[in-house]
């Protein structure tokens, strides 16, 4: 390179990396580990519930199984479900239901900031509003035609963001494809329930 290309080169400026918080690095650097070691790829998450009262329970978090060993987060996340004054309940929490909700929109939400972080656009806002459908025959045995949980889940983004609608639609789609919580609802999933006597 001349003098003058140098020269040149230094004189334009550079664009700014976007930064929405995402350390883009580290996950590719661990894609990169775990495509060499898929073993460690293997998680277990896991949460622990206790009845408090009625409808209410008392739930927390604080380790999983991961890259081959135990982990634990930095502090024991709690959670209070049960249901409102209108089931004849104490409303001292938030429902079931309406966990799996806030689940979805903070993995898809999650996934937009990391993808956004990796194709260099800025975001400034990104909000979900989420709806879901139910018909309570189904719940309360009315009527067994009738499934127990939703209907259907309408998810709707308002993002501001450095980038086009298209771009923002596609941060979206791509966020969708890897979202796990996503996966989990739309994709039969084995669950096995088992008791003891306490």
């Amino acid at each position: 390179m001349t003098n003058q290309a140098q020269a040149q080169a230094q004189a334009e400026p550079q664009a700014p990396r976007a930064d929405n918080g995402v350390n883009v690095d580290a996950l590719l650097t661990a894609r990169a580990a775990l495509t060499e070691a898929p073993e460690g790829a293997r998680f277990k998450w896991r949460a622990t519930s206790q009845w408090i009262h009625g409808t209410q329970s008392h739930a927390t978090v604080d380790g999983f199984f991961g890259l081959g060993a135990e982990q634990c987060h930095r502090r024991t996340f709690e959670f209070d479900t049960d249901h409102p004054e209108i089931f004849a309940a104490t409303d001292n929490g938030a429902t079931p239901v309406e966990y799996v909700l806030v689940g979805l929109a903070g993995c898809l939400s999650a996934g937009i900031a990391s993808v956004a972080q990796n194709r260099n656009i800025q975001l400034h806002s990104v909000r979900a509003t989420l709806e879901a459908g139910m018909d309570l025959q189904g719940v309360l045995g009315i009527d067994e035609n009738v499934r127990n949980g939703f209907d259907g889940i309408k998810v709707h983004y308002d993002i501001d963001a450095d980038a086009t609608p298209e771009q923002i639609a596609a941060l979206v789609a791509q966020s969708q494809k890897r979202s796990a919580v996503f996966d989990i609802l739309v994709n039969p999933t084995d669950v096995s329930v088992t008791t003891s006597k306490a």
